[in-house]
């Protein structure tokens, strides 16, 4: 590609260019895996979470917060920094209506005349509509199994939908997803956007005069509406701007608004009416009445300042909590155990010898590959009745065990008389031991000296 190809793509083009990077990426993402594990994965059948292609247990989930936190500070950086960008570039609506408007319904199938002109009432051709609407329905449910392959491995998902009776669920969500899909951009369209979507409603709370917007020139074209956003005119009157009444700008808008009447709730982004007016204007060798900057560099007729304290804020802000997920990241744990009790406090063994506790072990293999565990007690007096032998699992693998602690009758006994005592327990695998271990602390009780010796 050349240089002067790429300094006259207009906007339109890189956003098409973007929306198929995306849509594949999304497509592609679920199935790339590194030793079973998964970019992103959020599996609630398995109780897995995968982030970076590390594995975490349900029980790790201290790594969430730090990615809700990053996913609400990306959004006011970007809003504050670009406005409405992740709307009119990324989103998947946005993506879904381009697909079916513009690909499917104007291009494929005709129903509108021009994709110049998206205001233009659509074809009286009944059989087309409902050809387009069924094949949108196909792409529709290929976007909700795209969507079910973040929460089940699509290695899973099409096991599971091979036999409904046995993954009912599977299919419930994938018909709500398909369904959505098809509400949102096919019979609320825009509407979405402007009364459903709740960034909407928070966005405009984040702008400042420095926030690149898609902004009609009033300077070079002239005054068509007042402050109120009440039309005075059709064009502007001669001498007073540049604007010629073409409309060109109103009718390739997919939000279905003037753009020349100042910032709008509506206003995505897109730049379609920025593509509009330079392919008009550059006919009388001028440049764009429209363009993708800030309030400010239009009054002041600088360059669109970046740098300020907001968007440093938030960019200091996002660096650390970027880095406190990838430093948490590390902490992975690579085998957990949970320690519960017996219904009995303690019993002493046949032949009066020793005192002896039991409890339940529940032990994970958190790790990518199998293990041989086993576990000590890090007191002297308390020693392992059962079990007696290491056991392997395998990588995502519990066991529960039966363990039975034991201490001998004797000084022990007088000193912890009737009372319990703290003990720690260190569990590890055997052929890394160094690597893959945890301590926990359990109580340890004893009987009275009365009890001991009947």
């Amino acid at each position: 590609m050349t240089q002067k190809t790429i300094t006259h793509m207009t906007y339109g083009k890189k956003r098409h260019i973007l929306f198929a990077f995306i849509t594949m990426f999304s497509l592609v993402l679920p199935w790339i895996t590194i030793e079973g594990k998964h970019f992103f994965l959020m599996s609630f059948d398995k109780k897995q979470f995968h982030l970076l292609f590390t594995s975490f247990d349900m029980q790790e989930l201290y790594l969430i917060p730090f990615l809700l936190i990053i996913l609400f500070l990306g959004i006011f950086f970007i809003t504050t920094l670009g406005g409405r960008v992740w709307c009119g570039w990324a989103c998947p609506q946005t993506i879904f209506r381009y697909v079916y408007r513009d690909f499917l319904q104007t291009k494929i199938f005709r129903l509108y005349k021009s994709i110049e002109n998206k205001q233009q009432e659509i074809t009286n051709r009944w059989f087309s509509q409902i050809t387009a609407l069924l094949v949108f329905t196909l792409f529709a449910l290929i976007a909700a199994s795209n969507l079910l392959w973040y929460f089940i491995p699509p290695e899973d998902f099409f096991v599971y939908i091979k036999d409904p009776n046995e993954h009912k669920l599977v299919f419930v969500m994938l018909f709500i997803f398909t369904i959505l899909i098809l509400a949102a951009s096919a019979f609320l369209k825009e509407k979405f956007c402007t009364y459903v979507c709740p960034y909407v409603r928070i966005q405009s709370a984040m702008f400042d005069d420095d926030t690149i917007q898609t902004i009609y020139n009033e300077k070079l074209g002239g005054e068509i509406y007042d402050k109120n956003h009440n039309k005075l005119r059709d064009k502007a009157e001669s001498g007073m701007g540049e604007c010629i009444g073409c409309n060109a700008c109103v009718k390739i808008c997919p939000a279905h608004i003037d753009i020349r009447a100042g910032m709008q709730l509506e206003c995505i982004n897109c730049l379609e009416c920025t593509d509009a007016c330079t392919k008009i204007m550059s006919r009388f060798g001028k440049p764009s009445l429209i363009s993708w900057t800030s309030p400010n560099a239009i009054q002041n007729g600088s360059k669109v300042k970046f740098i300020r304290f907001r968007t440093v804020a938030y960019s200091v802000v996002l660096t650390i909590a970027v880095c406190a997920l990838l430093f948490m990241s590390t902490k992975k744990e690579h085998m957990l155990l949970d320690i519960n009790r017996g219904s009995q406090l303690f019993s002493i063994s046949n032949n009066h010898n020793a005192i002896e506790n039991a409890y339940t072990f529940l032990f994970q293999n958190t790790d990518s590959k199998e293990h041989e565990y086993y576990f000590e007690t890090l007191n002297d007096d308390v020693g392992i009745t059962l079990p007696k032998e290491p056991f392997k699992l395998r990588s995502g693998e519990k066991s529960k065990k039966i363990v039975v602690l034991n201490t001998k009758i004797g000084s022990s006994l007088k000193a912890n008389e009737g009372k319990p005592q703290l003990i720690k327990v260190r569990a590890y695998a055997v052929d890394d031991k160094e690597r893959i271990f945890t301590e926990k602390e359990i109580m340890f009780f004893y009987p009275k000296i009365s009890d001991a010796s009947e």
